[in-house]
């Protein structure tokens, strides 16, 4: 293959800018956990749930859903905890639609607390500000 017909089906990669690029996301890939987290839940073929996050400056939890009939199994609080293993000891932010009790409710009940006014998210949904710092070694 030609150099120009690398640049053609990869793009930038195949630049010395691309190159440069790639080096410097394996180099901090290396350095930090993933940037992406995402789990899905199934109940057979039927997806009933999932949770995403993903590190920006700090570690964000979002967006989080499960269907009604799979909530109060305990599937919201093992999702949970296996993004808290994935995220370490980092601070996790959230935002959650105000009206929605029950999700506010779950995250007070693991460690989140409220921590600002009400905002509009994209200028549509009234959203609650959430965060949670990771819990402190029992050093006893």
């Amino acid at each position: 293959m030609s150099p120009g017909s690398i640049r053609e089906h990869r793009g930038s990669s195949a630049t010395a800018e691309g190159i440069a690029e790639w080096r410097e996301f394996i180099e901090v890939a290396n350095q930090q956990p993933a940037p992406h987290f995402c789990r899905v839940v199934r109940s057979g073929p039927e997806i009933v749930g999932y949770l995403c996050g993903h590190w920006d400056e700090s570690v964000i939890l979002g967006p989080m859903y499960l269907l009604s009939h799979a909530q109060g199994q305990g599937l919201g609080s093992r999702l949970l905890a296996e993004f808290f293993t994935w995220a370490g000891p980092a601070r996790i932010r959230l935002g959650v639609a105000d009206y929605n009790s029950r999700a506010i409710g779950f995250y007070l009940r693991h460690g989140f607390e409220i921590t600002g006014e009400r905002y509009l998210w994209r200028g549509r949904m009234p959203t609650l500000p959430m965060t949670r710092d990771a819990p402190t070694a029992d050093i006893s």
